[in-house]
């Protein structure tokens, strides 16, 4: 049986994270532009992913597939498209396909947040050596969150960017244990990030693990 673990949509994707998504570690498919709309979706067993994917390009064969990924236990899948309908369709075949509801998805829950003021410039350099996205520059505050399931670490990205729209995204870590966010900028704006990431999180309804 096929156990529905994240299954997110994320509207008007934003120019960073937009970005974020197509470079070649994320992209390994057809990249996501600014504006298109995306559809996150995370399985167990990790080889059901591939059931997924068939069922929702089908349903909307002009969706385009970013990621198809399977780690160790948990398959994952990016389709993105321009038009909201596709997504619609998509998503909807493959909540039919394994009889699962939006809600049935795992609850997000925060493990850490905090904003560190100031960034030195060894810090900088030993964060911008593993950065998959813009370069960290020191002196400026540096916003870390910490979430699961880690694929919330994309909404919760591409959110705080629209609240947020001077802030850099220094990483997304979208893979594996747990989902993690780094955003540089003036702490002014990080507050404003944190909090809609927050909200974000507050507002996705699931289940407890």
């Amino acid at each position: 049986m096929t156990e529905l673990r994240v299954y997110l949509p994320i509207y008007d994707l934003q120019p960073q994270f937009a970005a974020y998504l197509s470079t070649p570690m994320r992209a390994r498919g057809y990249p996501p532009f600014e504006g298109e709309h995306s559809l996150i979706i995370e399985v167990a067993p990790a080889l059901s992913i591939h059931r997924i994917c068939d069922l929702a390009l089908k349903a909307a064969p002009e969706m385009e597939p970013g990621i198809l990924f399977t780690e160790r236990q948990f398959g994952l899948m990016e389709l993105h498209s321009a038009s909201k309908q596709d997504l619609g369709a998509a998503g909807q075949a493959v909540l039919d396909g394994i009889g699962a509801k939006p809600e049935d998805q795992l609850a997000p829950v925060t493990l850490f947040h905090d904003i560190v003021e100031d960034i030195s410039d060894q810090h900088a350099i030993i964060l911008n050596r593993s950065r998959d996205a813009s370069m960290l520059l020191p002196g400026t505050s540096l916003l870390v969150y910490e979430m699961m399931p880690a694929l919330f670490a994309c909404v919760a990205a591409n959110e705080a960017e629209r609240a947020a729209p001077n802030v850099i995204i220094n990483d997304v870590q979208m893979m594996g244990a747990s989902g993690r966010i780094f955003m540089s900028g003036a702490t002014a704006d990080l507050k404003v990030a944190r909090e809609a990431i927050g909200k974000t999180l507050d507002e996705v309804k699931g289940r407890k693990k």
